[in-house]
């Protein structure tokens, strides 16, 4: 490039040889002006370079003013999983070094012939398409985080609501308890109780209440408090009843009628109970009896006093729960 000095100069040394020289020739003359006219056509062409790479540099310092700012707001939105989040911060890593380098080498690459400007372009363009990339990844796991949110938000549903009809059913069964503990009030508390166990209610109603030694016939006295449960029960429609007999381990004796173990003896005594329970007006529908002999004792020892305590028919009352299961069976 010729500084506008150095043309200055050339044409003043020009015009001095012909002033000093009269004897310049046209011809010489002609020559020094075309090689002006030649030294001002160059340095038109000159300037012109030189705005265009001017202009090309301050494009270039705008692109990357822009991909900065883009780098900068892309690091802001990478809170996210985890994972995602070691795998956005390596990659930024790398873009950011790549940046760092294309800062450094800027004013190197404004004076790059075309090749390496192309090859520039092409850095760029593949440093894009992996933001591209990013924000696709990005997009999508957010995706799932919003997915899982709202699955989130159903299961607390579910929750909320099965807390809900826990507590409910606890309600009601301590409300069973007291209403059966109420309409067998009277009864020697060694011979009934009702407890509630693992969200049922127990009547459990000792051998002495109800039946002789071997019998199945329950007595007077145990009829009466098992027509007062059935009272209790009547308009508990959500209830179901399941009667248990119980033994102690000594076998019955041989050749009791009807009877070959005590398997027998306890079904007999449930079923026995279960015909009362409905004769005093208790669904049938709703009443289940069932012998477990000597499987379930209370007390394992072998002494008389353990025996007589094994010796029982237990009355277990248990809420339906078909609104809980419907919420269970929910996917």
């Amino acid at each position: 490039m010729i500084k506008k000095p150095l043309l200055r100069y050339a044409g003043v040394a020009l015009l001095g040889t012909c002033l000093l020289g009269s004897c310049t020739t046209t011809k010489k003359y002609n020559a020094l002006l075309a090689q002006k006219v030649n030294l001002e056509r160059e340095k038109a062409d000159c300037e012109t370079s030189l705005a265009k790479a001017t202009t090309e540099r301050t494009d270039l310092s705008k692109q990357v003013a822009e991909l900065t700012e883009y780098r900068q707001q892309l690091a802001s939105d990478t809170t996210q999983l985890g994972n995602v989040l070691r795998k956005t911060q390596s990659l930024y890593a790398d873009l950011s070094s790549s940046y760092d380098k294309l800062m450094k080498n800027h004013d190197k690459l404004m004076a790059n012939s075309a090749l390496e400007s192309s090859k520039l372009s092409k850095d760029l363009s593949r440093r894009e398409e992996e933001l591209k990339k990013l924000n696709e990844a990005l997009a999508k796991n957010r995706s799932q985080v919003d997915q899982l949110s709202t699955d989130l938000k159903s299961r607390e549903e579910r929750l909320n609501e099965l807390e809900r009809i826990l507590s409910e059913k606890d309600k009601a069964v301590n409300a069973l308890k007291t209403k059966v503990s109420n309409a067998l009030l009277g009864f020697n508390s060694k011979d009934l109780t009702v407890n509630v166990q693992n969200g049922k209610v127990y009547v459990s109603l000792s051998e002495q209440l109800l039946f002789k030694s071997g019998s199945t016939k329950v007595d007077a006295k145990g009829q009466d408090a098992l027509r007062k449960l059935a009272n209790a029960l009547k308009d508990q429609n959500d209830v179901n009843v399941v009667v248990e007999g119980h033994t102690d381990d000594v076998p019955v004796s041989k050749g009791t009628v009807g009877m070959q173990d005590n398997w027998d003896l306890s079904v007999l005594r449930a079923t026995e109970i279960t015909r009362i329970l409905t004769s005093a007006g208790l669904a049938g529908t709703k009443i289940t009896p069932s012998g477990r002999a000597e499987n379930v004792p209370l007390d394992p020892a072998k002494t008389a006093e353990a025996r007589q305590k094994n010796r029982r028919t237990e009355i277990i009352l248990t809420p339906k729960l078909d609104e809980l299961f419907k919420i269970l069976e929910v996917n």
